[in-house]
């Protein structure tokens, strides 16, 4: 097996010493990829290449970086099975994930190249005589961009997307568990047309992290971080950014959740709350952690979502035989069933699910849910999804916001006013009613509060945090100056 290289300017190229590591299939545990481990001072090289192309790619007009977006979608969906096939053994993703991650992130590339004429400003009366006063937003220089390997084309596309589109230069530090799925991403990049040093591409060694993430923050041409990741790192890179006065666009985790009132539609409710919490096999920012269901409706819930959950199989995906996959690799299954086992032990009931076969794991329901159990808190990050019993809406919501993420929540009811009064009362970023908790469109405001991160991917608002806005003034006519 060749190894992937590192992407510096416009040369593909090994670690500076020579150095590699491996990803494994999480089933099978075979060589999914083999691929150059940076030193920190290929890291280093790799903001230098960035910094170099970075004026002419500003300078550049919005015509030709939409042409290349758009090129760049083309040349993704091209590639739709080598990323199922990557994202099979590197994660143990369905061909069905994989397909719509190619999809979504097409969407993101095409979204942001209609963009690049959306990188406005404002005339803004002044209040002296013969001025003109302008708010104007310019690209910030060269991007960070840390994308994880749960839904590693979307997520990876969005993290250099916007920030190309406005006239960024980008490094990409790819995941260590998907670093084939994500460097697919930067040759179709490159084969729409990026130019030299553009883009580039740093992978590394899972040990090597930490040394290699926070000499990229400590260059002194990278103005932006964004990173898509567990709070636990989100943290570390915070504090690195805030060192360094960078600042970061962060999305971290999530513990979404998914409110069903008494005049829920309870089908609709059921076929949302299986798909948000079983999709991806639960490892998605926005999954389905916690449903909270009122009393009233509460059996014939659990007997609909009982009978969905005991319907949906896990299996090898490569085999496309079953509508789940694989958890990302043996640790995480092992995690997973220590928190299902702590929940039983603590009096929850096994609804539906809890086996596990190295990192196939059984959709699971777990009713009657308390907060003495490590799962009413913890995010879970697999296909496990929680039931709790409320008596009324204020409960409900207490509830709801009784947890330290905010990204994702929905409100199930009939009366859509009264629903949206509850949503409103919900302490998250994004908040859908008769709808998923796991949806995303790229011309949308994603992102979280609390502990899910802090500033928004996706259209307009993507705008605001990887560009500058600088006020800038033509004086017209004599000043008076008081010496």
């Amino acid at each position: 097996m060749d190894a992937i290289g590192l992407l510096i300017g416009d040369e593909d190229t090994p670690a500076s010493d020579g150095r590699t590591f491996e990803r494994r299939n999480p089933i099978t545990g075979e060589v999914a990829s083999l691929v150059a481990a940076a030193a920190i001072e290929d890291a280093r090289l790799a903001c230098d290449a960035a910094a170099a192309a970075f004026p002419a790619w500003a300078e550049m007009g919005p015509g030709p970086r939409r042409k290349i977006l758009l090129a760049a979608a083309d040349a993704l969906e091209a590639r739709v099975e080598d990323f199922v096939r990557a994202m099979a053994e590197e994660v143990g993703a369905t061909a069905g994930w994989a397909r719509f991650n190619v999809g979504l992130a097409a969407d993101m590339l095409r979204e942001a190249a209609a963009l690049t004429t959306q990188v406005g400003g404002e005339v803004i009366p002044s209040n002296r005589h013969g001025s003109l006063a302008m708010a104007v937003r310019q690209p910030a220089g060269v991007v960070l961009s840390i994308a994880p390997w749960n839904a590693p084309v979307i997520l990876g596309v969005r993290a250099l997307a916007t920030p190309l589109a406005c006239g960024n230069t980008v490094v990409m530090k790819t995941s260590e568990i998907c670093p084939r799925t994500h460097r697919l991403i930067v040759d179709a990049l490159q084969q729409g047309g990026v130019p030299r040093g553009v883009l580039n591409a740093i992978s590394n060694a899972p040990d090597d992290a930490p040394q290699i993430v926070e000499a990229m923050i400590a260059h002194p041409a990278v103005r932006r971080v964004n990173f898509t990741g567990s709070t636990r790192v989100g943290r570390i890179i915070a504090e690195m950014c805030g060192r360094h006065l960078k600042p970061a666009l962060l999305e971290l985790g999530g513990k979404a959740p998914f409110v069903v009132l008494d005049d829920a539609d309870l089908d609709a409710a059921v076929d949302a709350a299986a798909f948000g919490a079983y999709m991806n096999q639960g490892q998605i920012c926005m999954s389905t952690e916690r449903i909270i269901v009122d009393e009233k409706v509460a059996d014939a819930f659990m007997e609909k979502l009982t009978q969905k959950a005991r319907s949906l199989k896990a299996g090898d995906p490569r085999e496309g035989k079953t509508p789940l996959g694989a958890v990302v690799d043996q640790h995480a299954a092992r995690r997973i069933q220590d928190l299902i086992k702590d929940a039983t032990a603590k009096g929850a009931v096994l609804a539906a699910g809890g086996g596990v076969q190295g990192a196939i794991m059984e959709a699971t329901l777990l009713d009657r849910v308390t907060p003495a159990m490590h799962i009413y808190a913890q995010e879970s990050f697999g296909p496990v999804a929680v039931v709790m019993r409320v008596d009324g809406i204020d409960e409900a919501v207490r509830i709801a916001n009784d947890t330290e993420y905010g990204l994702s929540a929905a409100v199930f009811g009939r009366d859509v006013t009264r629903a949206l009064a509850v949503a409103r009362r919900i302490e998250s970023g994004i908040c859908h009613i008769n709808g998923p908790t796991v949806h995303d469109e790229a011309q949308m405001p994603f992102g979280g509060v609390k502990d899910s991160g802090y500033g928004r991917f996706g259209g307009k608002a993507g705008i605001n945090e990887f560009t500058e806005l600088r006020w800038l003034t033509i004086q017209d006519g004599p000043i008076h100056y008081p010496f």
